[in-house]
């Protein structure tokens, strides 16, 4: 069972398609964020996904919101991954699948996939909505909604 609403997303920290180190207290518990698991790297889904996210990033930045994306894929994946398909948000390499487990997330096929799943995380750092579906281009409607309640529930 992976989080869910109202748990606290733990500290981790992975390397971003840069290389550079990314700590998630610089983003989680500062503000609104949506961390997306997903499968692979320049698989169909996985694809629709990300650029889908890159479609809609300037809607969940103009609500103060950051996606972070994370698979099991390399740095260097990650980085033609982003460079390929013009993705402006971060995507975090988590090979040892460290923050899978973090996040509770179940193993597939071995362990060697990363589950499809979306956490909104609210400004606090607390998990606001969770969208498991692996219907790809789902994840960033509903996220942004849920984004937007956050929003609306602060004013």
């Amino acid at each position: 069972m992976s989080l869910k609403i109202g748990d606290k997303v733990p500290a981790f920290e992975l390397s971003d398609q840069h290389g550079k180190l990314f700590k998630s207290e610089t983003v989680i518990g500062k503000k609104p964020a949506v961390v997306y698991f997903y499968p692979k790297d320049e698989t169909p889904g996985c694809t629709a996904e990300a650029c889908s996210f890159r479609d809609s990033y300037e809607e969940f930045q103009a609500l103060g919101a950051e996606v972070i994306g994370i698979s099991s894929d390399s740095i260097g994946s990650h980085k033609r991954f982003a460079q390929r398909h013009r993705l402006p948000f971060i995507l975090l390499a988590d090979s040892k699948r460290k923050v899978q487990g973090l996040f509770k997330l179940p193993k597939l096929l071995f362990g060697l996939y990363t589950k499809r799943i979306t956490f909104v995380i609210n400004a606090q750092g607390i998990v606001s909505y969770v969208h498991d579906s692996l219907l790809a281009t789902s994840h960033i409607r509903k996220a942004l909604k849920a984004i937007q309640a956050t929003d609306e529930q602060a004013v």
